[in-house]
C-alpha cells in the first residue's frame, strides 16, 4: 500500500481508529502458564489497552501515515476539521483504559500514570539537629 501524506477526511480517520480497535481485540497478548505436574502450557488471551500512540503505530504499520502530531496540534490551521475526531479518539482511549483499570483488567498503577491520574503530592519533613545537643536552651542563660 502506498504511503499517504495525509488522511483524506475526519471520517476516514475515525474509520481507521475503529479498525485499530478491532485489530487490538482480534490480536490479544497471551499470558502463558505451566499447569500441573507435567507443566501443560495454557495460554490465556489478554485484552490490551487502546492508546493514541498504539493507534499511530498501527497507522505506520499499515503504511498510511507515521505521525498524527500535525492533526493533533492543528498545524497551520490546516487540520481544524480533524480536531473533534482527534479529541474523540483520545477520549475513547482514556475511557477504555480507565474502565479497564477500574475492573482490574489492566494494571491500575500503570494506567493511572499514563492517564495523568497519579496524585503527585510531595511531603517534606525537616528536623534540625542542635549543634550542641548537651546544652539546653535554659542552660545558655546562666
Amino acid at each position: 500500500m502506498p504511503k499517504h501524506k495525509y488522511i483524506e477526511t475526519p471520517d476516514k480517520l475515525w474509520d481507521l481508529f475503529e479498525q485499530y480497535v478491532l485489530h487490538e481485540k482480534d490480536n490479544p497478548m497471551f499470558k502463558v502458564e505451566y499447569v500441573g505436574k507435567d507443566g501443560r502450557i495454557e495460554k490465556t488471551p489478554l485484552e490490551t489497552p487502546i492508546t493514541f500512540e498504539g493507534f499511530e503505530c498501527y497507522l505506520e504499520d499499515k503504511g498510511i501515515i507515521n505521525d498524527l502530531g500535525d492533526y493533533s496540534s492543528n498545524k497551520n490551521d490546516k487540520y481544524s476539521g480533524y480536531s473533534t475526531i482527534i479529541t474523540r479518539i483520545k477520549k475513547n482511549c482514556f475511557v477504555h483504559n480507565y474502565k479497564g483499570a477500574s475492573v482490574g483488567l489492566f494494571n491500575a498503577n500503570l494506567i493511572a500514570k499514563k492517564l495523568g491520574l497519579i496524585d503527585k503530592q510531595q511531603h517534606e519533613i525537616k528536623y534540625e539537629q542542635p549543634l550542641f545537643p548537651d546544652v539546653q536552651e535554659n542552660d545558655r542563660d546562666q
